[in-house]
C-alpha cells in the first residue's frame, strides 16, 4: 500500500482508526476490481480505475463518513447531499456498531451504476 494512504488510516486516533480500517475492508470486499487509492490527499476506492467512493472525517463532528461519487443517483434518507452537486455522504458514528447492511446495500447500488454501464468506465 502507498505510504501516504496507509498513514492516513494509522495516524487517526481510536475509535476512528478502527472504524476507517473496518470500512476499508467492507468496501474492498464488495467485489472484484475494487482498489483503494490515494487521490486528492484522501483514500478513494475505484472500480476498474473509476472513482466510486471515498472515506473522510467531518471537520466539525470529527466523525468518519463514506462519500459516494455518484451519490446524486442514490436515493436513501440516510444520505446527505448538502451543497454538493454530485456527491452524497453517509455519516458513520465510530462509537456505535456499523450499519453493515445499509453500507453494503449503498455500496452495491453505487457499484451497479458502473457495472450496468450507467457510469462509463
Amino acid at each position: 500500500m502507498i505510504p501516504a494512504l496507509e498513514n492516513y488510516y494509522l495516524e487517526k486516533e481510536e475509535p476512528t482508526k478502527s472504524c476507517l480500517l473496518t470500512l476499508r475492508e467492507i468496501i474492498l470486499s464488495q467485489g472484484d476490481y475494487i482498489t483503494n487509492e490515494w487521490k486528492y490527499r484522501m483514500p478513494f476506492f475505484c472500480y476498474k480505475g473509476k472513482m466510486f467512493c471515498y472515506l473522510w472525517i467531518d471537520k466539525i463532528t470529527k466523525q468518519p463518513y463514506i462519500g459516494f461519487v455518484e451519490g446524486n443517483k442514490l436515493d436513501h434518507p440516510k444520505l446527505e447531499q448538502g451543497k454538493r452537486s454530485r456527491m452524497k455522504i453517509l455519516r458513520i458514528n465510530a462509537l456505535e456498531d456499523l450499519p453493515l447492511k445499509l453500507i453494503e446495500n449503498l455500496l452495491q447500488q453505487a457499484l451497479d451504476f458502473y457495472r450496468d454501464g450507467i457510469i462509463k468506465i
